[in-house]
């Protein structure tokens, strides 16, 4: 039996956390891997989700009421204990969720390559629940300023690294099937929300009280659930030795849909033309997507009006109380079958691009993005609701499908030693669309009402201009080729940085006894430890979505 190298020299063991420590031996099944990721990204992905805390929070000191105070200012809300938040004060917290995000994982990428999953997932739940309890004291203490550095700051830095934690690792265990593993992972990002939303709105029933509304509690309990999930995940980590590969799998040629063998140096990659094409090919589908999606509720009552509730004739603004109930009950249900889509499409289209290849993927996002933001205002027009909200779910889907086939995108042009990194600077992308796509659809949106254009028509102007990024992201895409071969690490210096996870008396290559069979006694506990909280999540999403078709 092979033995597998896991020390830096005679004598030396590795700590609990090192990579060494967690190299697979003979007889590991990779099928272990996703679920263990899946745990970590489940939990991160409440970050989507945060908007379920707004609306009470908005109420913390009153409780019942909001205590309204005339001469608040964003800067005297961080740090006033006589006035509750506004709800603009509070949704910096979402937008320093994604600016760190991006920031950490850039800056991080490279440390997590040499650290190992196991080391960087462990420190994702220590920041990201931590953070939590930083917001927690924040909101009992009635402080701002700590929900912001606890959430938005630490629990940024989990975000970065939790996210980015997998990718390397699974794309190294699935070199068959670099698409759907990386789409697995990324699916548990886009589900987190799905799950901890009514979560936590289920906790935080159970901590109201006459004094409280029950969410400093939540935030303490929340973290605790995901903070024994996040490390089980991390625990749950296993690298593959260098040189392995799936038993009887032989890599395609390198021509064929740009999969390359080579490997790209983290301290190169950005200075490739190839990096900034794709990084503007996930800036534009991204910033597409973010703006319309954040108004999806607001924008489906606004241009439907009445026919939502079976009054054709009325406006938007005239609904009375129950008609603006019944919108807003259905406008959720679309929310929630946009999140299903944008779950969906993580592991869909990533996983069709392992046949159709990266580009060709990208290139259908693009197009038929484009031609589905073009066609909204004639399906608005002839009050095709129906065929509205299929189009909007198609892009969810294509939205969810950029994040997770943007992995293997990398892999295949600059190799996989270091596309863990690579992938964090590339996140850069999300953070400045994170910040891009909002600011144009709101712009645009209070532009177009200033101007008095009638609410239906609204949203005509801003389809045209998203379809815009769309095309240029289209362009950018198309520019894209395979690296010339002086970007690639020599074999001498790639054999040094391989040196620590090599097999000791192996050849460099082979199956080595690791990743064999599908199912073993414990795969399944593993899929259903993740499984059960998705199907849980995915039931409840439904069951508000089908007021749409009531």
């Amino acid at each position: 039996m092979v033995q597998i190298a896991a020390t830096d020299g005679p004598g030396a063991r590795p700590g609990l956390l090192d990579r060494e420590r967690i190299i697979a031996r003979p007889g590991f099944n990779r099928w272990l891997v996703p679920p263990a990721a899946l745990a970590i990204h489940l939990c991160i992905g409440m970050a989507y989700g945060f908007s379920v805390f707004w609306l009470p929070l908005s109420r913390a000191i009153g409780v019942t009421q909001p205590v309204a105070c005339a001469d608040l200012t964003l800067l005297s809300a961080l740090t006033t204990t006589s006035c509750d938040w506004r709800i603009s004060d509070l949704v910096w917290i979402y937008t320093l969720f994604f600016v760190v995000l991006g920031t950490s994982a850039a800056a991080f990428g490279g440390w997590l390559e040499r650290a190992g999953p196991r080391k960087a997932g462990v420190v994702a739940a220590i920041c990201w629940c931590g953070g939590m309890a930083v917001s927690a004291l924040g909101i009992a203490s009635h402080q701002l300023w700590l929900m912001w550095l606890g959430s938005g700051v630490i629990g940024g830095v989990g975000l970065g690294l939790g996210y980015i934690s997998p990718v390397s690792t699974l794309i190294k265990w699935f070199p068959d099937r670099r698409g759907m593993a990386t789409g697995m992972a990324i699916m548990g990002f886009g589900g987190g929300a799905m799950i901890g939303s009514p979560l936590a709105n289920m906790m935080m029933n159970h901590f109201r009280t006459p004094d409280s509304v029950g969410v400093w509690e939540t935030f303490l309990a929340l973290g605790a659930i995901y903070l024994v999930f996040m490390l089980a995940g991390a625990f749950g980590y296993r690298v593959p030795p260098a040189g392995w590969r799936p038993d009887g799998w032989t890599p395609k040629p390198a021509s064929k849909a740009m999969i390359t063998h080579g490997h790209v140096h983290l301290r190169d990659a950005h200075k490739t033309p190839q990096f900034w094409l794709i990084w503007a090919v996930l800036c534009l589908n991204v910033s597409a997507s973010i703006g319309i999606i954040g108004v999806a509720a607001p924008m489906l009552q606004e241009i439907f009006g009445g026919a939502l509730v079976g009054a054709p004739d009325v406006g938007f603004l005239d609904f009375d109380e129950q008609q603006k109930l019944s919108a807003a009950a259905i406008a959720a249900g679309f929310v929630g079958l946009i999140s299903l889509f944008n779950i969906g499409g993580r592991f869909f289209w990533a996983s069709l691009s392992d046949h159709l290849g990266r580009k060709a993927t990208y290139a259908i996002f693009f197009v038929l993005g484009a031609g589905l933001y073009l066609a909204a205002p004639m399906l608005a027009g002839g009050h095709a609701l129906a065929l509205f909200v299929l189009a909007f779910c198609v892009i969810a889907s294509m939205y969810g499908g950029g994040f997770a086939t943007i992995p293997a995108y990398l892999a295949d042009i600059f190799g996989t030693q270091f596309v863990g990194a690579i992938h964090g600077r590339l996140l850069t992308a999300w953070s400045t669309a994170g910040i891009l796509g909002p600011l144009v659809v709101a712009y645009m949106r209070d532009a177009q009402i200033a101007a008095g254009v009638p609410r239906p028509q609204i949203y005509d102007t801003i389809m045209i201009v998203l379809a815009a990024m769309l095309a240029a992201g289209f362009l950018c895409n198309l520019a894209i080729r395979p690296l010339a071969e002086r970007w690639f690490i020599g074999r001498t210096e790639l054999a040094e940085i391989q040196a620590k996870l090599r097999p000791v008396d192996a050849a460099h290559e082979g199956s080595f006894g690791i990743g064999r069979g599908g199912i073993d006694t414990r795969a399944p506990l593993a899929w259903a430890a993740v499984g059960l909280p998705i199907l849980w999540g995915v039931w409840i999403t439904l069951d508000k979505a089908l007021v749409l078709f009531r």
